[in-house]
């Protein structure tokens, strides 16, 4: 029997009790500062800038620091803690968190802050996986479980539309560092409350660490996950391709490892069952969907419809909303019909979203776009949602962390190839329609012709914006079309790869 603290809920199959509802809602914290620490930076990269004045690239680096340690350390640290406590790592996690939230909020330098947020990327590693461990721990009845993994991502969805709108009510009345103590308190109260709520888990048979699986592990997911972040901004070249490379030898010296060792860091076996790697596939190429309309709605309102940026965020909310309405949704469901007919209906609800994207037009489209992405996003949030609790349902409890690491992985990869991919269609399309203006100074990007257009005649200007903002909006429609047909085929998936997985109730 593996490990219990004195105060652990007991190891035998049953319904949750009061205890573990309460260990939930502290499981939550964690996530939604994560959540808000994300969205924060954007507002508050601006006002940083304007006092630590850091170079090009340190602006680069401050921005992208946090999620790409955050990446490259979750299989390690859902290993970790696998091997040492769970609840352990979660407590140590959520203090170093609240010690580098300090150290951020009052770096005195732009490299300070780098390495502040860096701490905080690795601290933030050891968070996600823990949670979701932990529920799967807690909730062994498959209709609580996946009830609470859909409050789980429900939160992480409400902290991403909440920090806009915290955030720029800090801004307003505080300095820049004011954003990152949010998560100081919230995280001194997980550390108080952990002991009490959540039981300890650990795999009873770990075998020793193995410090070369660790360190090839890092070698194939931080070269991959910077690949894909600089592919969301530079788009593809030299650097991209020898990041890709080098994750993917490195990636290939890790599976060969993990295959010859008797306690491997990452279990492959995981991969044998069918539902598990279709889960993964799916979780992946949904998020990609979901985030490539969530990088492109807040542009648009913005730039095309001409909102500020706190009247952009108080549109999102409804959006928002619709997304978490589908995720709570979907666990409910799943219990009269089967998981894979929920997704495969969710997928077909997202692509009539999808379609309304594509129609949108630059002037008077607004209705459509929020209707559009709402239920897109309401359609989508089933693949999330259900994948997670089919991936941690699928592995032993021992390798839970893992299992929770590689669904972490796959969502960071899937924003960030959502990211890159809705960035490169738009960019595509916008050139080629500017193209066809010779000597129009629209840029590269719809930001290029707003700035262009502020040196020029308001003639002059009206009639560059309107062209930059057709051929953006003509951007947005091309991954309208492209969300349609992908959320088709993972539809189609779905019902190809997990027609076999039977109602939870």
């Amino acid at each position: 029997m593996p490990p219990q603290s004195p105060t652990a809920a007991p190891a035998r199959p049953g319904r949750a009790g009061p205890r573990e509802w309460a260990g939930l809602a502290v499981l939550t914290l964690p996530v939604l500062v994560l959540a808000l620490d994300v969205s924060v930076l954007f507002l508050a990269a601006p006002h940083l800038e304007a006092d630590l004045r850091p170079s090009a690239a340190q602006s680069l680096w401050i921005m992208d620091i946090y999620g790409f340690l955050i990446a490259g350390f979750l299989v390690t640290m859902g290993t970790v803690g696998d091997r040492f406590g769970r609840r352990r790592l979660l407590i140590v996690g959520g203090a170093a968190f609240a010690v580098a939230s300090v150290l951020t909020a009052y770096a005195p330098s732009a490299g300070t802050l780098i390495a502040a947020r860096a701490l905080l990327g690795v601290a933030g590693a050891t968070l996600m996986p823990s949670t979701l461990a932990l529920i799967g721990s807690m909730f062994t009845d498959a209709r609580q479980r996946g009830f609470a993994i859909a409050v789980w991502m429900t939160t992480m969805m409400l902290g991403v539309a909440a920090g806009p709108l915290v955030g720029g009510v800090m801004l307003e009345h505080f300095w820049w560092g004011s954003v990152f103590l949010l998560g100081v308190p919230v995280m001194a109260l997980l550390v108080l409350l952990a002991p009490v709520t959540l039981p300890e888990y650990r795999d009873p048979a770990p075998g020793a660490p193995d410090l070369p699986s660790i360190a090839l592990s890092l070698a194939a997911l931080l070269p991959a996950v910077y690949a894909v972040k600089q592919l969301a901004t530079d788009g593809p070249g030299p650097v991209v391709l020898a990041s890709a490379a080098a994750g993917l030898l490195a990636g290939r010296a890790f599976v060969r490892r993990q295959r010859r060792i008797p306690h491997p860091l990452l279990d492959l076996g995981l991969f044998r069952d069918r539902a598990f790697s279709a889960a993964l596939g799916l979780l992946l190429f949904g998020l990609v969907a979901i985030n490539a309309l969530e990088y492109l709605l807040p542009q648009y309102l913005q730039l095309v419809v001409g909102l500020s940026p706190s009247e952009a965020g108080l549109w999102t909310v409804p959006v928002i909303l619709a997304g978490a309405v589908g995720s709570l949704l979907a666990p409910v469901l799943a219990r009269y019909v089967r998981p894979v007919s929920v997704i495969a209906g969710g997928a077909l609800l997202s692509v009539a979203g999808f379609v309304l994207v594509a129609r949108v037009e630059s002037t008077g489209s607004l209705p459509v776009l929020l209707t559009g992405t709402a239920i897109a996003l309401a359609g989508i949030t089933p693949i999330p949602v259900l994948t997670t609790d089919l991936v941690v349902a699928a592995a032993p409890k021992e390798k839970a962390g893992s299992a929770a690491a590689l669904s972490e992985t796959g969502g960071e990869l899937g924003i960030g190839l959502g990211v890159a991919l809705a960035g490169s269609v738009v960019a595509a399309v916008y050139g080629a329609r500017t193209a066809a203006a010779p000597g129009s100074p629209a840029g590269e990007s719809l930001s290029d012709a707003h700035a262009a257009a502020e040196r020029l005649p308001d003639e002059a200007a009206d009639e560059l914006l309107h062209l930059a903002r057709e051929a953006f909006t003509a951007g947005l429609n091309t991954v309208g079309t492209a969300g349609a047909i992908l959320m088709t085929v993972l539809g189609a998936g779905a019902l190809t790869l997990l027609r076999r997985r039977k109602a939870s109730g």
